[in-house]
């Protein structure tokens, strides 16, 4: 939904005191991480490697599942919409239907 152009909401959480890190921060902090970690003795590097890297597909997986949640949200927001404009015609259907027949009642 969001590559027709309309405007994207926040992620939760976002603007509400909390620092926010963006995806390329993150992205550069971890190469940094994995750089610094590159430095270190063969032993410890290994097992500091493998985290970095479950660290890194894990952030991917959580990325893809975000936007996953972002787009069923703006679907939702979207039926909502569809659905009170429905609602709304559906009333002043009945409210002149209704007329008609107090009409209709009222000639005879």
């Amino acid at each position: 939904m969001g590559t027709t152009g309309e405007s994207r909401r926040p992620p939760i959480g976002e603007g509400k005191g909390r620092e926010t890190v963006n995806e390329e921060t993150f992205q550069r902090k971890l190469a940094e991480l994995v750089a610094e970690i590159g430095t270190l003795p063969e032993g410890e590097r290994n097992k500091l490697q493998l985290l970095a890297e479950q660290t890194k597909a894990r952030h991917k997986q959580l990325k893809k599942t975000v936007d996953s949640l972002q787009e069923s949200i703006d679907f939702l927001r979207l039926s909502i919409k569809y659905m009170l404009f429905d609602l709304e015609a559906t009333r002043r259907e009945n409210s002149y239907l209704k007329k008609m027949l107090e009409e209709s009642n009222g000639e005879s």
